[in-house]
């Protein structure tokens, strides 16, 4: 995983849990706590699973609550400092969540070893979107917290359901 992700979650649990919150979860998932994490350097999957569980063990939330806290943090505030151009593109969050494959395509060409989930899409009627979501990582509650975000970017009141471990529902207003 990149470091970007793992430096979202910092700075959101430092920004609004405390630094003590983030210093013990990376304590408790057996990383030093002066680890600086590059933005495009390679991240263990397994390293950053264990800040993700240390992380709602210390905070209290379920992973649907952390991945809630995540998406909306990075939609919202951390990712707005370097790919504000991906949301300006769009009008809507339907539009938004529709290219989220094509950016994660782009990403992949781009930066050295990126595997970013990549999505396909079902459309169950015409105002509600079923993402498929392709990572061996398991993190679709981020996804859903991701998708919260956009709702919230754009305005709009989404209704967004997990259907299980690579699926989640997207009911547009």
């Amino acid at each position: 995983m990149k470091g970007t992700i793992v430096n979202c979650l910092k700075e959101l649990m430092k920004n609004k849990y405390g630094k003590e919150k983030w210093e013990q979860s990376l304590e408790d998932a057996g990383i030093k706590g002066d680890t600086v994490f590059l933005a495009s350097s390679d991240v263990p999957d397994s390293a950053v699973m264990k800040v993700v569980q240390a992380a709602c063990k210390n905070l209290n939330l379920s992973v649907s609550q952390l991945g809630d806290a995540f998406g909306d943090y990075w939609v919202n505030v951390y990712s707005q400092k370097m790919y504000r151009h991906y949301y300006l593109k769009h009008k809507t969050a339907k539009d938004f969540l529709m290219d989220m494959d094509n950016v994660h395509k782009i990403m992949t060409k781009s930066m050295k070893n990126a595997q970013p989930p990549r999505f396909t899409y079902e459309w169950k009627n015409d105002g509600t979107l079923i993402m498929h979501y392709n990572s061996r990582r398991s993190l679709v509650d981020f996804l859903a917290g991701l998708a919260k975000g956009v709702g919230k970017y754009y305005h709009e009141n989404l209704k967004v359901v997990k259907l299980g471990s690579a699926r989640i529902q997207v009911t547009f207003p």
